[in-house]
């Protein structure tokens, strides 16, 4: 870390886990653009994690395909933990949907987003059951 970690960042925490993944995306945006490395590419890791999930929200499944393994590629430089948040924990959930994901293909990325999003249609024994929606999550 090259500074105090920014305020602003824990206001993208907040987005990211309040699942607002546009704003999240925005308040991330706004710290990327000004940061040096290292904390440059941190921001844009989980900047393009943030919006891999506002695409699957939208049903758009190459777009979140694409910028989780993206994402994830550039957040290992920073396990097991960078700013206080477990970023193990976050690449291995960002592993597990995009694994699901792709297996689900395509044509099915409207009942995968809904059974990951919501708790609607889930079903006794189904793989994406045990999936959940990752989580920024601070390390005490």
């Amino acid at each position: 870390m090259t500074e105090a970690i920014p305020e602003e960042f824990w206001q993208a925490v907040d987005q990211f886990n309040a699942q607002d993944f546009y704003a999240c995306h925005d308040t991330l945006e706004a710290l990327w653009m000004d940061a040096v490395e290292p904390d440059k590419k941190f921001y844009q890791g989980v900047l393009q994690i943030a919006v891999s999930l506002y695409h699957l929200g939208n049903l758009n499944w190459r777009g979140a395909a694409i910028l989780l393994g993206e994402g994830m590629n550039k957040l290992g430089y920073y396990s097991p933990d960078y700013y206080n948040i477990d970023i193990d924990k976050l690449i291995t959930e960002s592993q597990q949907i995009l694994v699901n994901l792709q297996e689900s293909g395509p044509d099915n990325v409207a009942e995968f987003a809904q059974q990951l999003f919501t708790s609607d249609g889930l079903k006794e024994g189904d793989e994406i059951a045990r999936l959940q929606v990752p989580k920024l999550v601070k390390i005490i």
